[in-house]
């Protein structure tokens, strides 16, 4: 009898399995490799616009894909300008108490906050694809720069070069997106999951409440360590130098800015209450400091604000600077942050608009706004949360609604600096901490615990880094935990065995349908992920191990031998030599022990490669099938007309 798959006629129906699990015609290996690099790097296929026109249009489609503005711009109306004129205002009331509020928290003079809510955004609105993103400096940005750059220069023992060094970081931070966007390198900022943006933005914002501490207790020293035993140190040993007034002042503060947020969140409507309530603490603050002489009992204030535009800082970027090593360092993890922030905020208010919005674009977008805010006394910037959504629920329509909070911000520095003054820092520190306790997103980490135990431990450990060590130890931490969660996921990848679903030829894993029946004579394996170097050892041992366990289930029921072992390949997308010689050692001890290797559904990159390798031949075209069904007909067709014994010939099977 002739053993092809052709061949065989299925007991039950009588109908030939004519099927032949096809080997993909050869492709060049020039031809493949660029097939991988567009899919790499390509994925969206940008230059699909260009294909077919002429080389004015072109050009035009080239500066509308740079510069965005040029594309919406021609069909902006005046009911947009109205929408976004009040979302303008709206943010700007939010940007400029923010602004020099992280300032401060960055060790930067608190101007620096109010200059890089003018020239960023304009950059932004120009080239930018987010219709609702609202441009500004970050806490966990202005954190990060405090504490990496505080560790190697101290801000009030050398200013100027501490100043200098933020330029020049914030500088490698743009030249590293912009880079990130035109190489296409998007998917570099995918490694950080969302349960380490979870973690490390809930760890980021805890310690940058407990920094607060600083401010609302009117303290003068306070430590440069960012972990909670040391601010917990160093609040609890100079007890004797708190101040109440500072106290009471930012404890009535904090509790206007957190009950307007609740009340905006229970009135969505009416979210400017909260949007406006920065600003208002920040003139009522003013205007009590003013008014008492608060200063004089311990009540710190900001003081002298420079009046006028940015000044020009390209020539203060420190190139020579023997602490080069560590701008670029510090450039490149904010730079990382402030992507995978902006571009998740940038996304999440494009979805429930409906619109689309590109990551490398963006990428390029917040690269050139950092490199030109470098050169204009900014330092670094991204998309915040807390921002765009005010800007989101104030109805913005474009992109102008950055452009009218960079003209308020401009009048700010023009015209209104000297009135901040008597602004209390505690009112700072308390605009912070409301800013910051919406960042620790209880509900996210339960909702991991939930589903996903691993990715809470990838939460919670980057969560403990971050708060007991430091914002670099966080980070480090869980992009570690991350990569040896994708490592374990392809080292060792998931087998299972397959059963029939009653009255069906649909075979699936036995442990997700208790009721599915496994075949007699027939072990069905299912191996969930592409076979390379890194899992073919493992997954040798597992398949013997699977076979020996069946064996032994046979033998305790007294039930027929094992004969055939099917492999269901479907969801193996590819296979390197170290599989296919994994493949070929299985294939010689099954043999060894009276058992037939039959292989069903391989892809077609698995088939290319089985055949270039040889391995089609050895195993005989006759035992691989298109579908596990047609397989196991087979096999049942052998087990009752041939022999057992016949199984273990290496040459025919008769």
């Amino acid at each position: 009898m002739s053993t092809g798959n052709g061949d065989y006629k299925y007991p039950a129906t009588g109908v030939e399995c004519a099927h032949h699990v096809a080997v993909p015609p050869p492709q060049p290996f020039t031809k493949s490799l660029k097939t991988s690099l567009k899919e790499t790097f390509f994925p969206d296929d940008p230059l699909r616009q260009f294909r077919n026109q002429p080389a004015s249009r072109k050009f035009i489609l080239g500066l509308q894909y740079l510069f965005p503005i040029l594309e919406w711009g021609p069909r902006y109306s005046f009911q947009f300008l109205k929408a976004d004129l009040i979302s303008g205002i709206t943010i700007a009331s939010l940007a400029i108490p923010q602004g020099i509020s992280y300032a401060k928290l960055a060790n930067l003079p608190p101007i620096l906050g109010l200059y890089s809510s003018f020239v960023p955004p304009l950059v932004y609105a120009m080239m930018g694809s987010s219709r609702d993103l609202a441009v500004g400096t970050v806490a966990v940005g202005s954190l990060l720069i405090a504490s990496m750059l505080g560790s190697e220069v101290k801000a009030n023992e050398h200013p100027q070069t501490y100043l200098h060094l933020a330029f020049l970081a914030t500088f490698f931070a743009g030249v590293f997106q912009v880079s990130l966007g035109l190489l296409r390198l998007g998917f570099v900022v995918d490694f950080l999951s969302h349960a380490t943006i979870v973690g490390f933005m809930g760890g980021a914002a805890t310690v940058v409440c407990l920094q607060q501490l600083k401010g609302i207790l009117g303290l003068d020293h306070f430590t440069h360590g960012t972990d909670i035993v040391s601010v917990m140190r160093s609040v609890f040993t100079q007890t004797h130098q708190w101040r109440w007034e500072s106290g009471v002042l930012g404890c009535c503060f904090l509790f206007f800015l957190m009950l307007t947020k609740y009340f905006s969140k229970r009135r969505p409507k009416l979210f400017w209450v909260s949007a406006m309530a920065p600003l208002t603490s920040v003139i009522l603050g003013s205007l009590l400091v003013y008014l008492t002489h608060a200063e004089r009992h311990g009540v710190q204030v900001i003081g002298n604000l420079k009046k006028g535009l940015n000044p020009p800082s390209l020539s203060e970027l420190p190139f020579g600077s023997p602490y080069l090593s560590t701008a670029i360092k510090i450039g490149i993890v904010t730079g990382i942050i402030a992507l995978a922030e902006g571009i998740a905020v940038g996304r999440s208010f494009a979805m429930f608009k409906n619109y689309h919005i590109d990551g490398n674009k963006e990428m390029i977008a917040f690269g050139m706004m950092n490199i030109a805010g470098s050169c204009t006394s900014c330092y670094l910037t991204t998309g915040p949360f807390s921002r765009s959504a005010v800007n989101f629920n104030a109805g913005c329509k474009t992109a102008v609604s950055n452009i009218v909070m960079a003209m308020a911000v401009m009048i700010t520095l023009l015209f209104l600096t000297p009135l901040f003054h008597y602004t209390p820092l505690v009112v700072l520190s308390s605009i912070i901490i409301a800013a910051m306790l919406g960042l620790i997103d209880y509900d996210a980490a339960i909702h991991l615990w939930k589903v996903d135990k691993f990715d809470f431990i990838v939460c919670m450990a980057a969560y403990i880094g971050v708060v007991f060590g430091s914002v670099e130890i966080g980070l480090v931490l869980a992009v570690a935990i991350s990569l040896l969660r994708m490592v374990l996921f392809v080292a060792r990848p998931r087998t299972m065995v397959l059963g029939n679903i009653p009255n069906s030829k649909i075979y699936r894993s036995v442990d997700q349908y208790p009721a599915a029946s496994t075949v007699p004579g027939v072990l069905i394996l299912e191996i969930d992920a592409p076979i390379y170097f890194a899992n073919a050892g493992y997954l040798r041992e597992r398949i013997s191990r699977w076979i020996d366990e069946e064996e032994d289930k046979l033998k305790a029921a007294g039930e027929s031998s094992l004969q055939y072992v099917i492999l269901d390949m479907g969801a193996v997308g590819n296979i390197d030599t170290s599989g296919i010689s994994m493949l070929e050692e299985v294939k010689k001890s099954m043999e060894r022990s009276g058992l037939k290797l039959v292989l069903a559904n391989p892809g077609g990159e698995v088939m290319k490669k089985m055949n270039k390798s040889k391995f089609i031949e050895l195993l005989g075209q006759e035992w691989i099938y298109l579908t596990v069904g047609e397989a196991v007909g087979a096999c049942n067709f052998m087990l009752h007309t041939c022999k057992p014994k016949a199984v273990t010939d290496d040459s025919t099977m008769v």
